[in-house]
């Protein structure tokens, strides 16, 4: 096994996401990603606590959103501060060359409810850490949990529309157009 090849995180992803594209994620162990990377089962272990953290990343995505949200504009309104970081998020980790791996990883979650519970879950983490930064930028509460969550519907709109695109489009753009949809529908209620 090659254990000291670079980058055994990114690998191990990958096999994970070939295997439950092939097996399924119930009929995939630990042990059968690990083989799959040329690793053995202590380096996966050393980068995530069970098979089904290998699809959701360690917390970039709270740091890159949290760092944007700080970032924007003074002048920014809240959903303006979500929408600049919803615009870092396309231009950081939702970019052309990674379009196929997260459609892909879409599809293996879609497929397994063990996966969308956890996605559910890291998705109500992301709420969090929105409203925090927002509130650290001095945002009332409840004007930084609505900001946050309109920006998480915006965002899964936009998440939906690119993974289901016929052709590469920018996640920045359309999160914007998202979160227009997401404003003319609430004046609407």
């Amino acid at each position: 096994m090659a254990r000291w090849e670079p980058n055994a995180p990114e690998r191990l992803v990958q096999a994970a996401l070939d295997l439950f594209e092939e097996r399924g994620y119930d009929n995939t162990s630990v042990i059968d990603i690990a083989q799959r990377a040329g690793l053995g089962k202590t380096t996966f272990f050393r980068h995530f606590q069970d098979k089904r953290e290998v699809l959701f990343g360690r917390g970039t995505m709270d740091g890159l959103l949290t760092e944007a949200i700080a970032a924007a504009p003074a002048t920014a309104t809240p959903l303006e501060a979500v929408a600049h970081a919803l615009d870092a998020a396309g231009k950081d980790i939702f970019t052309p060359a990674r379009r196929s791996f997260v459609t892909r990883r879409q599809a293996v979650i879609a497929a397994n409810p063990e996966l969308q519970e956890r996605e559910a879950l890291k998705n109500l983490g992301l709420i969090a850490s929105i409203i925090e930064a927002l509130e650290q930028r001095g945002v009332p509460a409840l004007t930084a949990r609505v900001a946050a969550e309109l920006g998480s519907l915006a965002f899964t709109i936009a998440h939906e529309r690119w993974t289901d695109a016929d052709r590469d489009c920018d996640f920045g753009e359309l999160t914007r157009q998202a979160l227009d949809d997401v404003r003319t529908s609430t004046a609407l209620c």
